[in-house]
């Protein structure tokens, strides 16, 4: 369930009405699901939030605990990043908790004192506004 990996990653308010996790996802540029099929659960998602056209950011990238360090992770941001490219975004910055930064080391992402880590598509450039 959705909701678990959102509470997994310290981003749920048990206040909040589950329900409304269907406008987040609809909402999204790009949602990308990882399932353990053996037990047909949700182990791991991440998003891409808009404009979708030039600029993107993405969030919301969760692995549960006892599925990491398996790749899938790795496999997720692959996924957002191709669906981006290939939708002309140029310019995909992701939203890193303190302290997980080190998952953005892929060559993809350049480290810009005071900012983000950010991604770059073929042609595209690092700026900030």
């Amino acid at each position: 369930m959705i909701v678990d990996l959102y509470r997994s990653g310290g981003w749920w308010d048990e206040g909040w009405d589950p329900m409304g996790l269907r406008a987040l996802i609809a909402g999204s540029f790009a949602f990308a699901v990882a399932i353990d099929p053996a037990i047909n659960r949700a182990i791991g998602m991440g998003r891409v939030i808009p404009d979708g056209i030039s600029d993107a950011c993405i969030q919301d990238l969760v692995i549960l605990a006892d599925y990491r360090d398996r790749g899938i992770g790795t496999m997720i941001l692959s996924t957002l990043l191709d669906y981006c490219t290939s939708a002309g975004v140029t310019r995909v910055a992701p939203v890193a908790e303190p302290g997980t930064e080190m998952f953005y080391t892929r060559p993809e992402f350049r480290r810009i004192e005071g900012a983000y880590p950010h991604a770059v598509a073929p042609g595209g450039e690092v700026s900030i506004h």
